[in-house]
């Protein structure tokens, strides 16, 4: 067996050996302090016990994602490139992309659902951040959310998403259609910017601010945001639900 699980985290060894077993990889079963057995040629372990393991080659499990560094780490080489690929929408579909090959696919639940992304540039240092240049609304709220994480001068690749979304007609056609749209970004060519950059855009048209309007509707039931508000919508300074919260204490006098 070349891979032993080392923990006293009983969340870490439940969600660690689940996986393992599901990828019919075998493991030997440790506490911290016993001898790791010469076979072994990768730790797996908890983020507090990692640093207190003389180990060369440490995976750490946060969640089920740590698979992909283990994976990496058996097959004995790293991707050379990697892209991280995001398709704006309500729940961005979001890809990861190594030497070509996909290694891992997800949903954001939100635009402003960074965690995920920031997550995977911590495993990949050197990956380029690909976002479709569609869903402007969502796309802003993404940038806007990353630049509070990353500073606005981080460098990120927009792509023309045009063709990227194939048609797909059974119930669950949307999300897989998202997550098909990422991929097709990650294998494009795109123009490489800072955030500040991505996110100094045209003001918006009068359709939009039309369409914002009318979801706030739809989505209070009689309230109509203003032209304002819903610039800022539209520029991905709020969403439209905070718009709609945020007139309404205007109205009632708060």
């Amino acid at each position: 067996m070349r891979v032993a699980l080392v923990t006293r985290d009983p969340r870490v060894y439940y969600t660690a050996s689940k996986v393992l077993k599901e990828y019919g990889i075998g493991f030997h079963s440790l506490i911290p302090g016993e001898d790791v057995p010469p076979d072994v040629e990768v730790i797996v372990t908890d983020e507090a016990t990692s640093p207190r393991l003389k180990f060369p080659r440490k995976v750490v499990v946060r969640d089920e994602g740590f698979i992909d560094d283990l994976l990496v780490k058996l097959s004995g080489s790293s991707p050379r490139t990697v892209c991280i690929s995001i398709d704006p929408g309500e729940r961005p579909g979001l890809s990861v992309i190594g030497d070509g090959r996909i290694i891992e696919v997800m949903h954001l639940s939100s635009p402003r659902d960074v965690g995920p992304i920031l997550s995977l540039l911590r495993r990949y240092p050197k990956a380029r951040l690909k976002i479709g240049h569609g869903a402007r609304r969502q796309r802003m709220l993404l940038l806007r959310a990353l630049a509070e994480e990353l500073g606005e001068e981080y460098t990120v690749t927009l792509v023309d998403e045009s063709g990227t979304t194939p048609k797909v007609s059974y119930a669950e056609g949307k999300s897989v259609r998202d997550i098909v749209a990422a991929i097709n970004i990650g294998l494009r060519t795109g123009e490489e910017t800072t955030i500040r950059e991505a996110l100094n855009v045209d003001e918006p048209s009068k359709g939009e601010i039309d369409y914002i309007k009318r979801r706030s509707r739809e989505i209070s039931g009689n309230i109509t945001i203003p032209t304002r508000l819903a610039k800022e919508v539209a520029l991905g300074r709020m969403t439209v639900e905070e718009a709609v919260r945020l007139h309404s204490r205007r109205m009632d006098g708060d």
